[in-house]
């Protein structure tokens, strides 16, 4: 008889270490910026609601660059191992929601953007505006 073999198993993968909220943030700003978002603006919550720290909220010129700014900050986050809890909109490209569970991005259609006002509705949240 020969002896029992034990299955090989598969190399554990390493977790990656996150850089932190504000430095995935940073990566997201980049993102946006390389496919040329609209009128970038990140409102700093922290001090108003629990539910998350930031929201990077931005528009494209049409559905198609919406999209492609959203994908955008998909494929950098991934790249840098962060995943997003949830996405909402991308297929339809008129307003895509990015959770990240410490930041938020939203990504507008610019007669979206003017309709819904985030930035008018968390008037109290402190504004940058990346350059």
């Amino acid at each position: 008889m020969s002896p029992k073999k034990t299955p090989a198993r598969a190399a554990k993968r390493r977790p990656r270490r996150r850089k932190g909220p504000d430095a995935e943030l940073a990566l997201a700003v980049e993102a946006v910026q390389d496919r040329k978002g609209v009128d970038p603006v990140v409102l700093d919550l922290r001090k108003l609601t629990d539910a998350t720290d930031y929201f990077l909220v931005v528009s494209g010129t049409s559905d198609t660059h919406v999209r492609a700014i959203a994908e955008n900050i998909v494929e950098s986050l991934n790249a840098a191992g962060v995943r997003p809890y949830n996405v909402e909109g991308l297929p339809a490209g008129r307003w895509v929601c990015l959770d990240y569970v410490d930041f938020v991005v939203h990504v507008f259609h610019p007669t979206l953007r003017a309709f819904y006002q985030l930035e008018g509705l968390w008037g109290d949240a402190p504004q940058s505006r990346p350059t």
